[in-house]
């Protein structure tokens, strides 16, 4: 005799008789209430657009962080729980530190989002060898992984699933099924590198509630040339949203 919906929900690991895991798509659902991200990747850049949800009058944006540096090469960008987000993104600061001092080169996007995917998999997991406690439930963040490998940009995303996809153009958040459409429509891949910044501000233009302005929206680009991490500061934001058709 089968058991009811919510004895699946109690269980991370355990499948329903229709073969889903409910704890992972309740994750998955936790995202949509998060705010939306956008990652572009052209020919020659890649670009991640945030945007930041100011709630109270007495927050300081600049606290609110949702593009943040993993190494010189490669950036993400998040969406969903922000503890959540913080504990991966420390995985993958580690991970390409470790990847540094025992290869003596920089770690590849792929392997960044793996290596963070495997951590995000552990739900199910009993607890490890070495005594470390197994957590009670998955991850409820997705992350924009961007970077430049061999001279190419690189965009890959990772869902509380641990699955990760090399993507050309992706949203995620509380917009994505929108953002979404309209980066489909538009994006294509010999656009340069200021095209997609206002497909990135446009798109979010669209499905933010709030109007645009420098404080609640975070950018960030890599280019083949420049191939390191550089945020675009709120002066130079401005501008971008004021150029905005």
């Amino acid at each position: 005799m089968f058991l009811t919906r919510s004895e699946y929900d109690r269980g991370v690991n355990t499948f329903s008789p229709e073969g889903r895991l409910f704890q992972v798509e309740y994750a998955i659902e936790a995202i949509k209430l998060g705010s939306t991200a956008i990652g572009i990747c052209t020919n020659d850049s890649v670009v991640l657009a945030v945007e930041k949800r100011i709630t109270s009058p007495m927050m300081v944006p600049k606290t609110v962080e949702k593009i943040v540096k993993v190494d010189e090469h490669i950036g993400c960008a998040t969406s969903g729980l922000m503890a959540d987000a913080r504990t991966l993104i420390e995985r993958a600061r580690v991970e390409c530190q470790n990847h540094w001092f025992v290869y003596n080169e920089a770690m590849t996007v792929e392997s960044c989002a793996q290596a963070v995917a495997t951590l995000a998999i552990q739900f199910g997991d009993s607890g490890d060898s070495d005594g470390a406690s197994a957590m009670s439930r998955p991850f409820g963040v997705a992350i924009l992984f961007a970077g430049i490998e061999n001279g190419k940009p690189q965009l890959w995303h990772m869902d509380p699933s641990g699955t990760y996809i090399k993507h050309c153009a992706k949203a995620i958040g509380s917009g994505s099924e929108g953002a979404q459409q309209n980066l489909q429509e538009k994006y294509t891949p010999e656009m340069s590198l200021k095209d997609a910044i206002d497909l990135c501000l446009n798109t979010l233009k669209h499905v933010m509630e709030e109007k645009l302005n420098e404080t609640n929206v975070e950018l960030m680009t890599m280019t083949t040339s420049k191939k390191e991490f550089t945020m675009l500061g709120e002066d130079e934001v401005k501008k971008l949203i004021e150029e905005l058709v």
